[in-house]
């Protein structure tokens, strides 16, 4: 018996299963980094992105909804590789100048990350005709550019200076 053919569909389940697990386990990280990050300006955009890390879960969760599926994730490697990446350099770095550096460019790899499976999905979805879920996608994938802007601006304006 031959196997079925994998569609878009398919393809689109198992990245939102892949981006829900990614999100789960960031969400777990940001206070972690949070906690690790010596500049105050840092410390409060992982704050803040954790609270926006929540909102973009329950996005996630009505996308399941609506196309009828429990919303469960599935391992990511890339992500735990990023993150363990995140904690080597919380490590290696703990006392050094550079440390907020390190933590910013983890973040920014998370960010980077994030933003190419939103944009997948989002696309996706416009061509499954999915269009409730393509706003839901859209909001997530604007707040995750926006995120990653600020973090430029963080690295750009104090946290790269110090570390030199």
């Amino acid at each position: 018996m031959a196997a079925k053919e994998k569609t878009l569909n398919d393809l689109f389940l198992h990245t939102l299963k892949d981006v829900y697990y990614a999100e789960k386990q960031i969400l777990k990280a940001l206070p972690r980094m949070a906690k690790n990050a010596d500049s105050e300006e840092l410390k409060q955009a992982f704050e803040t992105h954790r609270e926006e890390t929540e909102g973009q879960i329950e996005r996630l969760e009505k996308v399941f909804e609506m196309l009828g599926k429990p919303a469960r994730g599935v391992q990511c490697e890339a992500i735990n590789g990023i993150i363990e990446e995140g904690k080597e350099v919380m490590e290696d770095f703990a006392d050094s100048e550079a440390l907020d550096a390190g933590i910013l460019a983890a973040a920014q790899a998370v960010e980077h990350y994030e933003i190419t499976r939103y944009g997948s999905l989002k696309t996706w979805a416009g061509e499954l005709g999915l269009n409730d879920a393509v706003k839901l996608l859209e909001q997530t994938l604007e707040e995750e550019k926006k995120t990653d802007k600020l973090l430029t601006q963080l690295a750009e304006a104090r946290v790269n200076t110090k570390a030199a």
